[in-house]
C-alpha cells in the first residue's frame, strides 16, 4: 500500500510569484558567521537513502531546493517554478521554470533535471516516503524553462509532497555521491563536515536569487542538552535550534544577552507500539496504555509544560485536526479492567535524544502503575535505532519525535514499524486524496479518529518550536517549524 502523507487541494488555480528570492542575485551585506546548536547528527548527507530528519533539517532549502517550498504557515510557495498551471482534471501540472539558475558543480538547471530528479525518486531513492511519487504517471521536458508532471490520478496531496524532501532537485552530473558531496541549487553549499563535530555550509556566490545575509552557517552537534546549553552561554554558538531541556530557560532570562522564540511545530511525539507482537498485537492491551498515560503530567515532568497535546496524529496547523486528547482520558481502573489482570514485561527502545529519555522515565513509572514492566533500552541515534526499531521493527514500545509534514499515512504502509494494518484506514487515505476539499477534510478526520480508536500508537505531546539565541540575531529565526527544513537563508547577525 502506497504511503499516503500530504495533501494540499489547488484546483485550477494558477500560482506565480517569486519567493525566498529574485530572478537574479541580489547583493546585500553580509553579517558575521554563525554557529547554531543542534543534537542530532546526520550519519550521512544522502536524504535519497537514509531515513531521519537530520539531513534534510541540514540541507533542503539551504542546500537542495525545490520546485516549491512551504512558508511559515505552511502554505505551498514557489522556488524554482516561479509559477505553475494545473489542468481542469487537477491531473497536469505544468512549471515555468526559472531562467539562469545554476547548480555548485556549474550545470544549469534545466527541466531536464526536473525529469531526472522525479523520476530519480521512483527507480533509486531508498526511502519509504518514495511510494508518494506513486501517483505520477510521467514527467516531461516542454522546453528548458518548462516542465510537464501528469499523475495517474488527482491527487490532493502530491503538490505538497514536492514542498518536502522528495521535490529536491539534483543535478544530472551531481550524485555520484551524495553521502558526501551534496549538489544543489540553494544559497548554501558544504564547506566542510567534521564527522562526530559539525558541519560548514557556505555561501553559495553564484546562487539565483538574493544571497544570504550570513555567509558561513556551521551546525555544530551537541550529545547532552547541558553542553549545547553551556556552548551558548559562552558564546561557543550563536543559537539553539530546538531546546533540548525546557526546565533550563531559566538561564537565558537575561533579555539583554539572549531572546526566546516559542512557536509550533507539526513533529508529534509519539509512543509507538509494535502492533504485530504480543502483547501490542491485542487492541486491548494497546487501549489500556492509552488509559494508563496521564498524559499532562507527563508533559510538565518531562517537558516543562512546553508542547500541546493532541491525541492523534494531526497537528493543529493541519485544516483537518480535531481535539483527540479525550479519546482515552486517563484511567488507571480502566486500564487494568482492559489487560484483564495480565500483567506483561516488554522492551522500550528508544532513541537516545532528550526527550525521548525524559519521556520514557515517566511511561515506564506510569505502566507500572497498571502491571506493565518497560525495560528502557537506549539506543544512539540515528544510527542504531534507525537499524534496531525503524528497518528490523525488533522493539516493543519506542518513542520518536515524527517532524515529517502531513505524515498521518504511514500508519497505511503496514511494513511501516509501527506493523499497524487496517485496509480502512488506507481506503480513507485514498479517498481523502482524490475527493474535494470537503471530502478530503471529513475523510481524514475520519482516518485519525480511526487511529485513535484503533490506539494504533499513543501520541504524548505535539513538540514545541523553542529557540534561544544570542541578541544580536536580528532577524530570520523561525517561530514554528513548519517544514522539515532550518531555513538559515534569512538569519541576519548584528
Amino acid at each position: 500500500m502506497r504511503r499516503i502523507g500530504t495533501w494540499v487541494a489547488l484546483g485550477g488555480l494558477l500560482l506565480s510569484a517569486a519567493c525566498g528570492g529574485g530572478s537574479a542575485a541580489t547583493p546585500t551585506t553580509a553579517t558575521k558567521p554563525l554557529a547554531v546548536g543542534f543534537v542530532a547528527e546526520p550519519a550521512n548527507l544522502d536524504f535519497t537513502a537514509t531515513e531521519g530528519a537530520a539531513i534534510p533539517q541540514a540541507l533542503l532549502v539551504n542546500v537542495y531546493e525545490g520546485l516549491v517550498k512551504l512558508d511559515q504557515d505552511g502554505k505551498i510557495q514557489p522556488l524554482l517554478a516561479e509559477k505553475w498551471e494545473v489542468s481542469p482534471d487537477n491531473k497536469t501540472y505544468t512549471f515555468t521554470l526559472r531562467k539562469g539558475v545554476t547548480f555548485t558543480n556549474g550545470a544549469p538547471f534545466t527541466a531536464d533535471d526536473v525529469v531526472f530528479s522525479i523520476n530519480r525518486v521512483k527507480s533509486d531513492w531508498k526511502l519509504k516516503i518514495k511510494s508518494q511519487m506513486d501517483v505520477v504517471d510521467k514527467v516531461e521536458k516542454k522546453d528548458d524553462s518548462t516542465a510537464v508532471v501528469t499523475l495517474k490520478q488527482p491527487s490532493n496531496g502530491w503538490l505538497y509532497s514536492m514542498a518536502t524532501r522528495l521535490g529536491a532537485m539534483f543535478s544530472r552530473t551531481g550524485v555520484a555521491d551524495l553521502a558526501n558531496k551534496p549538489v544543489g541549487t540553494g544559497p548554501y553549499q558544504l564547506g566542510s563536515w567534521k564527522r562526530g563535530d559539525s558541519i560548514q555550509l557556505t555561501a553559495n556566490e553564484k546562487y539565483w536569487g538574493t544571497k544570504p545575509q550570513v555567509p558561513q552557517i556551521t551546525l555544530k552537534y551537541f550529545k547532552d542538552a547541558t553542553a549545547m546549553n553551556n556552548a551558548l552561554l559562552t558564546g561557543g554558538i550563536d543559537i539553539i535550534s530546538a531546546v533540548q531541556a525546557p526546565e533550563s530557560l531559566a538561564q537565558f532570562a537575561d533579555t539583554n544577552r539572549f531572546q526566546v522564540v516559542e512557536g509550533t511545530t507539526n513533529g508529534e511525539v509519539v509512543l509507538s507500539m509494535n502492533n504485530s507482537r504480543p502483547p501490542f498485537n491485542d487492541k486491548k492491551v494497546r487501549q489500556a496504555v492509552r488509559h494508563a498515560i496521564d498524559h499532562r503530567a507527563l508533559l510538565d515532568t518531562a517537558w516543562a509544560g512546553r508542547g500541546q497535546l493532541i491525541g492523534s496524529m494531526v497537528p493543529p496547523t493541519d485544516p483537518w485536526y480535531e481535539d483527540r486528547t479525550g479519546d482515552y482520558p486517563y484511567d488507571v481502573a480502566k486500564a487494568k479492567e482492559l489487560l484483564g489482570g495480565k500483567t506483561h514485561n516488554v522492551k522500550m527502545r528508544i532513541p537516545n535524544l532528550p526527550y525521548a529519555v525524559a519521556a520514557a522515565q515517566v511511561v515506564k513509572s506510569q505502566l507500572a502503575q497498571v502491571g506493565i514492566t518497560a525495560e528502557i533500552d537506549p539506543l544512539e541515534f540515528p544510527a542504531r535505532w534507525l537499524d534496531v526499531v525503524f528497518k528490523q521493527g525488533d522493539y516493543d514500545l519506542s518513542i520518536i519525535n515524527h517532524v515529517e509534514p502531513r505524515d498521518m499515512g504511514i500508519f497505511a504502509d503496514k511494513s511501516y514499524y509501527f506493523r499497524y494494518d487496517n485496509p480502512e484506514f488506507g481506503k480513507l487515505l485514498a479517498s481523502a486524496d482524490s475527493g474535494t476539499e470537503q471530502e478530503q477534510a471529513a475523510d481524514l478526520k475520519a482516518a485519525a479518529k480511526l487511529l485513535s480508536e484503533d490506539a494504533a500508537a499513543d501520541w504524548l505531546f505535539l513538540f514545541p518550536n523553542l529557540i534561544v539565541a544570542k541578541k544580536d540575531i536580528t532577524g530570520g529565526l523561525p517561530k514554528n517549524g513548519i517544514s522539515e527544513a532550518f531555513d538559515f537563508t534569512a538569519l541576519t547577525k548584528r
